[in-house]
């Protein structure tokens, strides 16, 4: 599933079905089909029936809570869960992401923030598949590049190695993961650097920049790292 264009399939487990109905239909604007059920057996059923890419799941539930559905949910799969509460507390925060939770969001919430929070853990999910992916295959070659995965050692059509810092190597594997697909720079500082970096916008540029350089891409007529103007980058190479 491309994040940029496909449409997103969602399961909320909520025993509030007012708020399920109101919540689904907001989530259709953003081309999110959601499913709403009321309680654990609803979830296990739901998951049993058909494929979701995201879980939202309330902590406080008639019957079996949240945090044991969330155990259940773990033991089955990597689909990813966000936990939504009423309860803000740090610990019950931590526990839920220890248990294997990807978000936590505390009611009353924007709904617009929600819905870049799911985007956000299906994007991060599905680069981690890719990436696992493209581990297994231990080399990835691009017009006549070469990347070895196990050493994270680049090789040229020249047949040369190419030294990567590990951010220019992780930019790289976020590419490779992606292919001709357009990425914004707050999706690549998540994908390249990880959800709890600080850095700014112009960081990734000046990451493109020196992997261009690495890569021999010429910046005015690039061939595999091109600037989409007012979104971000694409890598144009076929795999």
């Amino acid at each position: 599933m491309s994040f940029t264009s496909a449409r997103i399939r969602a399961l909320l487990v909520d025993d509030d079905a007012e708020i399920g109905i109101l919540l689904c239909k907001y989530l259709e604007k953003f081309d999110i089909h959601c499913t709403a059920v009321g309680d654990g057996s609803g979830m296990r059923e739901a998951l049993s029936r058909h494929t979701f890419d995201v879980v939202l799941l309330d902590l406080m539930l008639p019957g079996e809570d949240g945090l044991s559905l969330l155990r259940h949910v773990r033991n089955k799969s990597n689909i990813p869960v966000i936990m939504l509460t009423a309860r803000g507390e740090s610990s019950d925060k931590i526990l839920g992401l220890e248990l294997g939770a990807d978000d936590y969001v505390v009611k009353p919430f924007d709904t617009r923030e929600l819905v870049a929070r799911m985007q956000s853990v299906i994007r991060r999910a599905q680069t981690e598949a890719k990436n696992q992916q493209l581990a297994s295959e231990n080399e990835i070659h691009f017009q006549g590049w070469k990347l070895h995965c196990p050493s994270r050692q680049l090789l040229s059509p020249q047949k040369l190695v190419v030294p990567l810092s590990n951010s220019e190597y992780k930019l790289l594997r976020a590419f490779l993961a992606h292919p001709k697909q357009i990425l914004t720079r707050d999706q690549l500082l998540e994908l390249a650097i990880g959800k709890s970096s600080n850095s700014v916008d112009r960081s990734i540029d000046l990451m493109v920049s020196r992997l261009r350089q690495k890569l021999n891409d010429d910046p005015r007529q690039p061939s595999l790292l091109e600037t989409v103007r007012g979104e971000g980058y694409v890598f144009s190479a076929s795999l």
